[in-house]
């Protein structure tokens, strides 16, 4: 059983991986290209809503991809997982039924609305279209987050007389104070990969002297929008969120920052490599007293490390928890800096005329991916060996029924299939961008006698 078990884990790790590559841009370019909207509205400025058009032809290939990529983790919930829906899904049915109805279908349909409906209902309509179409992305992913914070911190649920799960409130699940926090710290997220997407591509057509005004808009709209969410994602959402998993989950703050022994002053580790079997962060570069200071705002406050629990209550993979965590921390400090020097340099009227700061940002495009990603990898590792923290372990969740072959199987089909649509996905957007926001104006004629 325990070849399925990581053969399953590791086919949803997969696909819910390559799923959220696609929402996380189109969550941020949801909030962009309202803001474009409106401000074209108020400025009565079609550069900024021939901006938003262009982004928006983006944003509903990401939206393509994301629902063909995101249907096949539903089935999941049944083939790889049918002992944790058994369990669970007396509570999680209800958010991720709301996300479907409700968010999904609000998403899909302004889309519609803003790509195709502007003859039929004017600048007016389109906005607000746009406007409605960012609340339903949001919105979508607002339940989804709020599935994963039951999964993190589980409140409003009772427990049946079969030993199953149901919902006592859904109030509580939706005011769950872990999803106060981690929602607006996943859609800085979002916002950052958008941002930095926009802003990336407004230097590349810059650095290539293409669709200048069209790009000034991406690079100005991007680095405003991604220095705020790239100091929103560490203070305050990612500060709170650091305690709080000091608060319900203590071995997993030990896990995510290698600290193996308990005791008051703990420093912070800027690098080291986890030794497990020696219980020791081997090479460290330690900051004293910091992590202490973060995590109760006291120097010499007593933070458990991992010797504080039991080796069997230990994540499962303390290296992987550790090394997203810091890749995740890493990237997004050096977002704080890559954005604040490129809005700087805008403040001074410099940063169009600086190409090295424009290759950064075209350089920087897949690093908010990398973050994120490993932002989740830190979560969902950093809580094992639980499925629902401190109630369903994830021993006991996998469909018992389905053979490792099985899985393994399925694993390999869906990696091919995925690496084609990469291909696809990359072909097609490549294919936007190259024909940029708004036809080239044309070369001027050659003068003849």
């Amino acid at each position: 059983m325990g070849d399925a078990l990581f053969l399953h884990r590791l086919h949803f790790g997969f696909t819910i991986t390559f799923h959220y590559l696609f929402p996380q841009l189109t969550m941020g370019l949801a909030l962009l290209v309202a803001v474009l909207e409106v401000t074209s509205l108020a400025r009565r400025d079609d550069r900024l809503h021939q901006a938003a058009r262009f982004w928006t032809r983006i944003f509903g290939v990401n939206f393509l991809f994301g629902v063909v990529t995101g249907i096949p983790m539903e089935f999941q919930f049944g083939t790889s997982w049918a002992g944790f829906s058994r369990y669970a899904g007396g509570v999680i049915g209800q958010t991720l039924a709301l996300e479907g109805v409700f968010a999904f279908f609000l998403e899909s349909s302004f889309l519609g609305l803003v790509l195709y409906g502007e003859g039929r209902i004017g600048r007016r309509g389109v906005t607000a279209a746009a406007v409605l179409l960012f609340l339903g992305s949001w919105l979508s992913g607002f339940f989804i987050v709020a599935t994963h914070a039951f999964m993190e911190h589980p409140v409003g649920y009772r427990i049946s007389p079969d030993g199953t799960l149901a919902l006592a409130s859904l109030w509580q699940v939706l005011s769950n104070p872990w999803l106060r926090w981690e929602f607006p710290h996943v859609m800085m997220g979002a916002v950052q990969t958008g941002a930095f997407a926009m802003a990336g591509t407004g230097a590349f057509y810059l650095l290539l002297g293409r669709h200048l005004e069209q790009a000034r808009i991406f690079v100005r709209t991007g680095v405003v929008a991604g220095a705020v969410a790239s100091v929103l994602q560490i203070a305050p959402t990612g500060d709170v969120q650091g305690r709080l998993v000091a608060e319900h989950q203590p071995v997993a703050l030990a896990a995510l920052e290698g600290l193996f022994e308990s005791g008051p002053g703990a420093p912070l580790a800027l690098v080291g490599q986890p030794d497990v079997e020696r219980r020791r962060l081997d090479n460290p570069i330690l900051v004293p007293y910091a992590l202490s200071f973060l995590t109760y705002r006291r120097w010499m406050a007593e933070v458990k490390g991992l010797d504080a629990f039991p080796v069997e209550e230990w994540p499962s993979s303390v290296p992987l928890v550790y090394y997203a965590y810091h890749v995740m921390v890493g990237l997004g400090t050096l977002f704080i800096a890559v954005m604040l020097s490129a809005a700087w340099l805008l403040a001074r009227g410099a940063l169009f005329r600086s190409r090295a700061m424009l290759w950064v940002l075209l350089l920087a495009v897949p690093f908010p991916y990398v973050a994120n990603t490993a932002g989740w990898f830190a979560a969902e590792a950093g809580r094992q060996r639980w499925l629902v923290y401190g109630l369903f372990r994830t021993a006991d969740g996998v469909s018992r029924q389905v053979s490792s072959g099985n899985a393994l199987f399925t694993l390999l089909g869906f990696m091919g299939m995925y690496a084609l649509l990469a291909i696809v996905f990359l072909f097609v957007v490549g294919r936007e961008i190259a024909h940029g926001p708004a036809p080239e104006p044309p070369a001027p004629a050659a003068a003849t006698r």
